[in-house]
């Protein structure tokens, strides 16, 4: 008899300790852990869930770094995903173990702007401070090299738009994204072209997608501005566009085009040569080649700054010319804003 009573004892003790032990665990992991603000955490590769218990530790995240083997051993279909996470101040050890599992991890983004060369998108991607940098100081010709492009020049290979990324992501690998964009883009609109264009190939289509995006920042020019320049082409006209004079310049453009860095021997410096610069002058979004793929009718063949972000329009040289006088009186005198001649 006493046997069975202590027996008893025995196993009343065992199961008051094992559900004693039953709620702690239940409370300790379904308890918030009681941040103030969210928490950056990352997961890398190889990381066990038991591994991460004492990286959460370490993190102040959690108070008892076993418990996610525990978890673990309850859930083995869970597996931790690479990547950098969000722990919110209400989430639980579960909570945020399953979060690993899931692989929803924190994505930042970047916008590429219209207009900008690469250099300048290395730069804005640089500025972000989580983007692992391996293009900085390289040559054109290299960075076409290891973003992996079939030609050797990168300017306009990189489509102007907002990018999601992991924190560490390489420049690369966003490079290879943007340049995937561009070329379906491109492939897109080149099938939605309207007729009888002077572009030999989709190439030259997006150079002059280029020039347009440098030389207005209106949505509603960028069409008219096309049609300009095809015209200059179509009855042998120089185009006469200053970005390209100055993207021929590099680091010797001192922010004034002057008749001097008119005379640049160049073969962007559209004053002297006829057709279009060799590549593109800068990358571009799917407004600017769409508008040089469907320009807007305009029997224009000049247009000059008015100082207000948009462009006055001109049929004829003589006009052109009294436009220039109107809008330009305050420019330096050596300073060129549009086309002058038909030469």
């Amino acid at each position: 008899m006493k046997f069975i009573k202590w027996f008893y004892r025995v196993v009343f003790l065992f199961v008051t300790f094992a559900a004693v032990a039953a709620g702690y665990f239940y409370s300790s992991v379904t308890t918030p852990i009681g941040e103030t603000s969210i928490k950056s955490f990352e997961v890398k590769a190889g990381d066990t869930f038991y591994q991460l218990g004492y990286k959460l530790n370490a993190s102040e995240l959690i108070e008892y770094p076993f418990l996610t083997r525990i978890v673990s051993k309850l859930h083995p279909e869970w597996t931790p995903k690479v990547g950098q996470y969000a722990i919110e101040p209400e989430m639980n050890l579960l909570d945020i173990m399953a979060l690993f599992d899931s692989g929803k991890s924190i994505f930042y983004s970047i916008t590429l702007l219209e207009g900008k060369n690469t250099q300048e998108f290395l730069s804005s991607m640089e500025a972000k401070g989580n983007i692992k940098m391996t293009l900085l100081g390289l040559s054109n010709e290299e960075i076409a090299e290891k973003v992996g492009l079939e030609i050797s020049h990168p300017e306009g290979q990189f489509f102007a738009n907002t990018y999601r990324y992991h924190e560490g992501d390489t420049d690369v690998s966003i490079l290879k994204h943007s340049h995937a964009l561009l070329r379906s883009t491109l492939d897109e609109l080149w099938e939605q072209k309207a007729e009888n264009l002077p572009y030999k190939n989709a190439y030259e289509a997006l150079i002059m997608a280029s020039i347009i995006e440098k030389e207005t920042g209106v949505p509603e020019e960028r069409s008219l501005i096309a049609q300009v320049f095809i015209s200059r082409l179509e009855k042998g006209m120089r185009l006469q566009t200053d970005p390209t004079v100055i993207y021929g310049l590099g680091d010797a453009f001192s922010g004034n085009l002057t008749r001097k860095g008119l005379q640049d021997s160049s073969p962007y410096n559209t004053y002297r040569v006829y057709g279009l610069p060799p590549t593109p002058i800068a990358n571009v979004g799917r407004e600017a080649i769409a508008a040089a793929l469907n320009p807007e009718a305009t029997k224009a063949l000049y247009f000059v700054a008015k100082g207000d972000g948009t462009h006055a329009f001109s049929n004829t040289l003589q006009e052109h010319n009294r436009a220039v006088r109107k809008y330009q009186f305050k420019r330096r005198e050596d300073y060129r804003s549009t086309p002058e001649t038909v030469k």
